[in-house]
């Protein structure tokens, strides 16, 4: 495996933004969409791509079985550390793997789960594809795969609440940007995804936006404290009902679609 290209990252980004207002957002939004679908515990659920495990230990404190795989050491050593602080009943729940995606099915050695999470992973692909046909190959029959990305539907909605106009414009016909942390991303459509995945014997269920509002707080000047406990809930619950409703679930920044695989 090359060199770990999130070492430089890995405190931004698991001790920084999934910290803020918005990184607990995403968290509790995404938890609870997810729930809506998943079997029920003790299923085994695959993270691919589960960096410091902000989704998946939450998923193994409420007694699923969970297994993260991540091409990167420092995201792993961060898991490693949030793990260890958890009971003991938890952590013999969680196992955590270092390899790519790309690679699962061949690391996991054929291993079926019953649900398979790939959350924020894609936009950092050159192209959906192969990581979609590792978490379809990955998934038993009847289970689930979710997946979380960024819409590209609404790539134009951020510059131009920035009042980045000439980048609003070309955000029509891009699925490209620079994210907040620096780096480049790609953002995929839902019917890509929905494509990808019925080619590979996976069927979508549904799908939610994820960040809308919680998205323009830093643009609008209106900001939440992340430890105000209150102020947060209500934030989330609005996010969660925006996500499954159109037309918020379509401007939101992220999209988060889920699949159930045939079963013959």
């Amino acid at each position: 495996m090359g060199a770990d290209t999130w070492a430089g990252l890995a405190d931004e980004f698991a001790d920084g933004a999934y910290a803020s207002v918005k990184g607990r957002v995403r968290t509790y939004v995404v938890h609870r969409q997810l729930l809506n679908h998943l079997p029920e515990a003790p299923a085994r659920v695959l993270d691919v791509g589960g960096g410091a495990g902000h989704q998946s230990l939450p998923l193994a404190e409420v007694g699923y079985e969970v297994t993260l795989l991540d091409a990167s050491e420092a995201m792993l050593d961060k898991a490693r550390y949030r793990l260890e602080h958890l009971p003991e009943r938890v952590q013999q729940r969680a196992t955590l793997l270092h390899a790519a995606g790309e690679n699962a099915e061949e690391v996991l050695q054929g291993r079926l789960f019953d649900a398979v999470l790939c959350h924020g992973v894609l936009g950092y692909q050159d192209a959906p594809g192969p990581l979609v046909d590792q978490l379809c190959r990955c998934v038993r029959p009847g289970g689930v795969v979710s997946i979380v990305t960024g819409n590209a539907a609404a790539m134009a909605v951020r510059p131009a609440l920035e009042q980045r106009w000439e980048d609003a414009l070309a955000a029509f016909d891009t699925t490209c940007e620079t994210g907040v942390l620096g780096v480049a991303t790609r953002a995929d459509t839902l019917d890509e995804l929905d494509a990808l995945m019925r080619k590979r014997g996976v069927h979508p269920l549904d799908w939610y936006g994820v960040w809308l509002f919680t998205d323009w707080f830093d643009l609008s000047g209106a900001a939440l404290d992340p430890d105000d406990a209150e102020q947060l809930q209500a934030a989330a619950e609005v996010e969660l009902e925006a996500g499954k409703r159109d037309p918020y679930r379509q401007l939101s920044r992220l999209i988060h679609l889920l699949g159930r695989k045939s079963e013959d």
